[in-house]
């Protein structure tokens, strides 16, 4: 009679268990499975000046950032004030995706608000985005010297982000080299 009722509390403390460990995991830390490996190659034109190319090797020998965002992006706008306020503080340069987006709206915002990128990408076909594995925007990767992706948000980066996440990833990327 005790096994009648022995099984079934267990199969309910297993799925309590899960259940605890699933609430507790954050549904916007995507894992990439590029962290660790060379950043996906791209050849896409500039925002500001169309006739000139951006491509990942321009960045090699820095440690940089690369943000993918657009102006239809509600949280790309909530997010853009800090990457603003970090391209003044900091030395890392952040390289912007423009992903499907209007080239003229895009060029509008960024005068608007501020720009914080020292290059942005224009991937209009959003072929480039899918190459790196973007889910939705905002996104953002730590690229090293080498041009090995080391960290990758998911979502907007706030202060909490870049003070306990970011910036510690870059110190120590800093250190090593």
């Amino acid at each position: 009679m005790k096994a009648r009722y022995l099984i079934p509390l267990i199969l309910f403390i297993v799925m309590a268990a899960f259940l605890g460990i699933g609430l507790k995991l954050d549904p916007r830390d995507v894992p990439s499975p590029l962290i660790g490996k060379v950043a996906p190659d791209f050849d896409l034109p500039s925002l500001h000046n169309p006739e000139k190319r951006v491509r990942p090797g321009d960045f090699k020998g820095k440690i940089w950032l690369f943000n993918v965002w657009a102006t239809w992006c509600v949280s790309c706008r909530h997010e853009h004030p800090t990457l603003v306020e970090f391209s003044k503080a900091s030395r890392i340069p952040i390289v912007g995706l423009d992903w499907k987006d209007e080239a003229d709206t895009a060029r509008e915002w960024l005068s608007t608000l501020g720009n914080p990128y020292i290059e942005v990408a224009f991937d209009v076909t959003g072929r480039t985005a899918i190459d790196w594995g973007v889910y939705g925007a905002p996104e953002t990767y730590l690229i090293d010297k080498e041009g090995i992706i080391r960290l990758k948000h998911t979502g907007p980066i706030n202060l909490q982000v870049l003070r306990d996440k970011i910036i510690p990833k870059i110190k120590e990327l800093q250190e090593a080299s």
